[in-house]
């Protein structure tokens, strides 16, 4: 008997050893299960030729093919990744409706002697009840927002208290960007879904009874889109406010932008759509200190320009209450810490 899950801390509480997602690389790669191994037992190539063959010629032909496929996949997995599991090993397996593809690895896995099980209806259960709980359903937590200008360090600071002991939950991080106009990393952001079960996963495991600390954001970073439940918690959570100097806030940003603020083309591609918000005569100013290669003019010009006066307001719009200030004279090592000693002070009496 395939296993049922109705909600995500059902889910999240499955108590087996392993999570083994059996659908193609592709198919993992846009959202999986948080926690769970790529052990696909078709991959992107034969799932297409398995999938044309079904469509344009025969469905017998397609599952005789895949069936070879299939097995002979799950074999070298066994051979090459799970061999050394004891024989009480439980592995959870999916794929993405909970069919042949997991129903067959399973099977096998279970012929070994180990307890292996599969998740009924597969990926797309799972994702039902991510979409319930990040789209239909309030969330229980209680969040408290992390505010400040551009360039206050607030993403260090928020894993610091982490460290301490504070309930965080760092969407920046699962989002993999920097939550500003220039705040793309190297590596892609995830999709959508994945955004979504990163998110869905880390609050799962957050107690409901303790405030959480995020950082404040606007309703997309980069682009992702924070889900309607969390975003619908963020907007009148209460906020703990860093208060930096101008000054210390853009060295902070000349160090930690460093890579784009040496790309001039990318920054030009960047900031050059900003002439539908901002005059022509300031976009132009900030190309002029892009050419001279004056990354600290630059972003002091960003600064006061367009970071500051976008989260006036964005703030007023939004009216949260500011139940602390925090100053940082100094977003060094000692002043990032002592910042967040103080934000964790404040979150253990709310």
């Amino acid at each position: 008997m395939a296993l049922k899950f109705t909600s995500l801390q059902e889910f999240y509480g499955h108590g087996f050893d392993t999570v083994i997602d059996v659908r193609s690389p592709a198919e993992f790669a846009e959202d999986h299960v948080p926690g769970a191994i790529s052990l696909p037992v078709l991959d992107n190539d034969e799932r297409a030729e398995v999938g044309t063959i079904y469509v344009q010629d025969s469905p017998f032909k397609a599952r005789k093919l895949g069936a070879a496929l299939v097995f002979r996949n799950a074999a070298n997995h066994i051979e090459q990744h799970l061999s050394h599991h004891e024989g009480s090993w439980k592995p959870l397996v999916y794929c993405w409706r909970g069919g042949q593809r997991s129903g067959s690895f399973t099977w096998m896995l279970q012929q070994i002697g180990w307890r292996a099980e599969v998740v009924e209806g597969g990926y797309q259960s799972y994702r039902r009840l991510v979409h319930k709980a990040m789209y239909e359903t309030a969330l229980p937590h209680r969040l408290v927002a992390l505010d400040g200008y551009t360039g206050s360090a607030k993403t260090e600071v928020l894993k610091r208290a982490g460290e301490l002991g504070v309930q965080v939950l760092d969407l920046e991080g699962l989002a993999n960007h920097r939550g500003s106009l220039l705040g793309d990393m190297p590596s892609p952001q995830p999709s959508q879904k994945g955004f979504e079960s990163a998110v869905a996963g880390v609050l799962m495991r957050l107690d409901p009874s303790r405030p959480v600390l995020v950082e404040a954001e606007s309703n997309k970073i980069g682009q992702r889109i924070i889900p309607p439940a969390v975003w619908d918690a963020m907007k009148p959570a209460p906020r703990i406010e860093l208060q930096v100097p101008a000054a210390e806030r853009c060295r902070y940003l000349v160090e930690a932008y460093d890579d784009i603020l040496s790309d001039a083309d990318r920054l030009r591609d960047k900031l050059g759509p900003l002439r539908a918000h901002r005059s022509g005569a300031v976009v132009d100013g900030w190309f002029a200190r892009i050419a001279e290669g004056d990354k600290p003019g630059l972003t002091e010009a960003l600064m006061a320009e367009h970071y500051d006066p976008a989260y006036r307001k964005s703030r007023a719009a939004i009216g949260a209450e500011v139940i602390a200030g925090v100053e940082a004279a100094s977003l060094d090592e000692a002043g990032l810490t002592a910042a967040a000693e103080r934000i964790a002070g404040i979150m253990a009496g709310l």
